[in-house]
């Protein structure tokens, strides 16, 4: 159970659609510990995983999940055989209510597919660009397009395997999205260096200095998922006692969905108060987007450290496990962004570099639509020459058969009688 939970929770959405999982109560000695108030809580939300097919995929679990059958196997099939496709093979046995909905399913998502990808070609085709017809069948690796009408065993199997596939690559995706992010920012601030004199420069990159040590002055950031780290959570965000700090207690507190586990996103909302002391959103110097990549590699830090069989969930006892290691007790202090540059100094001049090249293209397409317009432009000068001298061709073959033609018979007649005789 715990793979297949793992691959939704860390998409952000098995919350909302693995909704059989049962609250662990949460048992404290309330002699020791005062409690905040209680609330209700709230149900998760569904939050999006980042997946072209997140919708479909979502669907297609909350249906699976109404099956009896399949959610007993569910819950006693473990990560090897998930991975393997032996629960694949289990919808054979779902009810065929379940079945039909999951044909109906894949139907839409194919035509949501065609109808995307003929727009794209459309458009790329359209812009003179050459079609990548195999990104395009890319698209559709999470189900089996050469049968687009019924759900098969084949369609829950690449579901799952595309869903892992990706799922491992989308936190690579976006530490590289965020490089990409922090060297153009460095790139268009050199850009514009260039645009000021002596003087400018001068004071621009006095600001820019005077931002960079205002950001690096906070208060100590906590090593992510270390003891101290949680007993500021403990204290500041629940209102405890440090002293009575008690992990299994911190645990069950903050499993938001109360299925035992620590999902991603539960993870990464112990956070927020070692994230406050570094970011702060009304100030010049903090960037929202390094904040989010400093609470990914917090995660990532943690789950690396915690997460023994790799599901991507912290078990309740993998959680107590950790808290008796040495990096829990005594830990390393924690290098933020501003102590570790995201990119290298050859990766940034191999990115200016691809900047140059794409901006030579660009000005070549430019100059090239430039001479296209101006070709057409004399093209359409000609051709309004030409409907010129026509026309006055024809006006002037009016004139020559007006002339050349004799006149009327009474013009003729008066003509006569002018004439003298003799």
């Amino acid at each position: 159970m715990s793979y297949l939970k793992g691959l939704l929770t860390s998409c952000l959405v098995l919350a909302s659609v693995m909704s059989w999982a049962k609250a662990v109560p949460i048992s404290i000695d309330k002699t020791k510990v005062k409690l905040p108030e209680e609330t209700v809580k709230e149900p998760p939300q569904s939050v999006d995983t980042g997946l072209h097919y997140d919708r479909y995929l979502r669907e297609v679990i909350d249906f699976l999940e109404k099956d009896q059958h399949f959610r007993e196997k569910l819950h006693n099939t473990d990560m090897e055989d998930i991975k393997q496709g032996k629960l694949a093979k289990e919808l054979d046995f779902v009810s065929h209510h379940v079945r039909t909905k999951l044909d109906e399913l894949k139907r839409q998502e194919v035509s949501r597919l065609r109808t995307l990808i003929k727009a794209k070609q459309d458009i790329e085709g359209g812009n003179g660009k050459n079609v990548d017809h195999q990104a395009l069948l890319k698209q559709f690796e999470h189900l089996n397009h050469m049968n687009p009408h019924t759900f098969e065993v084949e369609d829950l199997d690449r579901l799952i395997k595309s869903a892992t596939k990706d799922l491992e690559n989308y936190d690579k995706e976006r530490h590289e999205e965020f490089k990409r992010y922090e060297m153009m920012k460095e790139h268009e601030r050199r850009e514009h260096l260039k645009t000021l004199d002596e003087e400018g420069r001068r004071k621009e990159e006095e600001h820019y200095e005077e931002m960079k040590k205002k950001h690096a002055d906070h208060p100590k950031v906590n090593h992510p998922g270390s003891k101290d780290q949680l007993k500021e959570v403990w204290e500041e965000a629940d209102g405890l006692d440090p002293e009575d700090f008690d992990p299994k207690t911190f645990f069950n507190l903050h499993d938001a969905n109360g299925d035992g586990f620590f999902d991603e996103q539960e993870l990464e909302a112990l956070f927020t108060k070692e994230l406050e002391k570094i970011y702060d959103p009304t100030n010049e110097e903090d960037d929202m987007v390094e904040m989010e990549e400093e609470r990914l590699r917090m995660r990532e830090h943690v789950m690396n450290e915690v997460d023994s069989n790799k599901d991507r969930l912290v078990s309740l006892d993998e959680f107590l496990v950790a808290t008796k290691k040495k990096e829990f007790l005594e830990p390393d202090s924690w290098e933020t962004l501003e102590q570790n540059q995201a990119y290298t100094d050859e990766e940034m001049r191999e990115f200016e570099e691809q900047l140059a090249r794409q901006e030579e293209d660009l000005n070549l397409k430019a100059a090239d639509l430039q001479k296209q317009r101006e070709d057409l432009e004399r093209q359409q000068e000609q051709l309004n020459a030409q409907k010129v001298e026509l026309q006055q061709a024809v006006e002037h073959m009016e004139r020559l058969k007006t002339q050349k033609d004799p006149p009327p018979p009474e013009m003729q007649l008066q003509c006569i009688s002018c004439k003298p005789f003799g």
